[in-house]
């Protein structure tokens, strides 16, 4: 469920959307998550408030404003968000971070190894709690920041991902 879910997800580019709308000023993904929007929340609930956005040309909902945020729901729930540049984590690491800046602002983050004759990034998994970024990276700087439920990002990384 998780595959077929994180392969119709993934941070979009503005210019494949419908409707184009300015990035929202925040762009920093947390544990919580962003803005108004936390993991947890229900599909019915951020669309009733106009947060969830479904009528886009997307491979996916997509949130308002958010553009480079694509939220990763199971059961209807909200339990990841996969981020792209420019958007960042409170302790600054974005796309193109180098690995060695990830280790030293997440101490205690693990090292995970995509599998064998895959193409897949290797990731750096920082858990809090319940929580966790995961890190994609090729070796040398993060290419994809996943935030959410640690259970779900490492689920994620072991299923593997797809995103458009």
């Amino acid at each position: 469920m998780l595959a077929a879910s994180a392969s119709g997800s993934g941070p979009m580019s503005p210019s494949t959307t419908a409707v184009h709308e300015p990035v929202a000023s925040v762009t920093v993904v947390g544990l919580d998550g962003v803005a108004d929007v936390d993991f947890g929340d229900s599909e019915s609930e951020l669309t009733r408030r106009g947060i969830l956005r479904t009528d886009v040309d997307a491979c996916g909902p997509t949130l308002a404003g958010l553009d480079m945020i694509s939220p990763i729901f199971i059961k209807g729930r909200l339990v990841l968000l996969w981020a792209g540049d420019p958007v960042h984590t409170p302790e600054g690491v974005t796309t193109g971070t180098p690995i060695a800046e990830v280790k030293a602002r997440y101490p205690s983050v693990r090292a995970l190894h995509a599998p064998q004759g895959t193409h897949r990034f290797d990731g750096l998994i920082a858990s809090d709690g319940d929580r966790a970024y995961l890190f994609l990276h090729d070796g040398t700087q993060v290419r994809k920041i996943i935030a959410g439920y640690a259970h779900w990002a490492h689920r994620l990384f072991l299923d593997g991902h797809a995103p458009c």
